[in-house]
């Protein structure tokens, strides 16, 4: 005779997103999730046994990273479908630039039932907070750590027409600020960190900006941070040589003031407003 566990929840793999610095953002539904399981399935179990003490939670932990999923597989591949199974991340939301893809491709090839508990990034709070256009966006990760990478990848984030969004650890935030202002030093950048958290900022500004307003104080530089940048303008020519509009830009000043100018320029070319403020400034002088 087949003996049916009680529980508030039906069998599966429950994804379950955690807060990423506020324990007060977790639902609901995840604390439940939680408690129900049999194990509970996660990255680094000191860390997340902060999150279940906090809440009176005392479940089995299983560490998966990257390292060791393919042997997780193996040893739960009999045990999956009695029971509940909550996989959860350090933070935020599992599988996003986090282990795990592979035990849940397992499970859905397998015919375990498969649910998220969603909740909790860091993404979509720092789209929100950076005042550029959200309706199209690519998500790209954690920035790569060698120098060659880097700069590939930047020449995608600098050809893409859609607002970009990744992450860059505290380690890497100066050689990318260097980066932005160098190749992307026309467009508007927002840099978020330690979201949720009691020292969460957000700097704003043009890629040869950003760096002046991190750089003033040492502390700008501790956590996690994740970069949002302006997609390339569709309108806007490659190589477009600003120089030829030289006389009707002068012809505009007469009559207008410089935000005005800078205003119809960008609407006629494409051109971003930075660059073209750089410019007519240079041809006042």
């Amino acid at each position: 005779m087949n003996i049916v566990k009680e529980t508030t929840i039906p069998f599966g793999v429950y994804i379950v997103s955690t807060p990423i610095g506020n324990l007060k953002d977790i639902s609901e539904r995840a604390i439940s999730a939680l408690n129900s399981a049999d194990f509970i399935i996660c990255e680094n179990p000191k860390h997340s046994l902060k999150l279940l003490n906090k809440f009176g939670i005392k479940k089995k932990l299983i560490s998966l990273h990257d390292y060791n999923e393919n042997l997780i597989i193996q040893r739960l591949s009999s045990n999956l479908l009695d029971k509940i199974i909550v996989l959860i991340s350090d933070s935020g939301s599992p599988l996003i630039s986090d282990p795990g893809y592979k035990f849940i491709k397992y499970c859905i090839n397998n015919n375990i039932e498969v649910t998220s508990v969603p909740g909790a990034n860091s993404i979509i709070p720092a789209l929100q907070l950076s005042g550029i256009s959200s309706n199209e966006f690519s998500f790209f990760g954690f920035m790569p750590k060698t120098k060659k990478h880097i700069s590939d990848f930047i020449n995608t984030i600098k050809n893409n027409n859609k607002t970009s969004v990744f992450f860059v650890s505290n380690h890497k935030i100066e050689i990318l600020l260097e980066t932005l202002n160098n190749e992307l030093s026309d467009r508007q950048i927002s840099i978020s960190k330690e979201l949720t958290k009691i020292n969460e900022k957000t700097f704003r500004g043009y890629g040869d900006q950003i760096r002046g307003k991190i750089i003033e104080h040492d502390e700008n530089f501790k956590g996690e941070f994740v970069v949002v940048v302006e997609g390339k303008n569709k309108k806007e020519k490659e190589n477009f040589n600003i120089e030829q509009y030289n006389e009707e830009i002068y012809k505009l000043l007469s009559k207008f003031s410089l935000t005005d100018v800078v205003e119809i320029v960008h609407k006629l070319t494409g051109i971003t407003k930075n660059k073209i403020y750089k410019w007519v400034l240079k041809l006042k002088k």
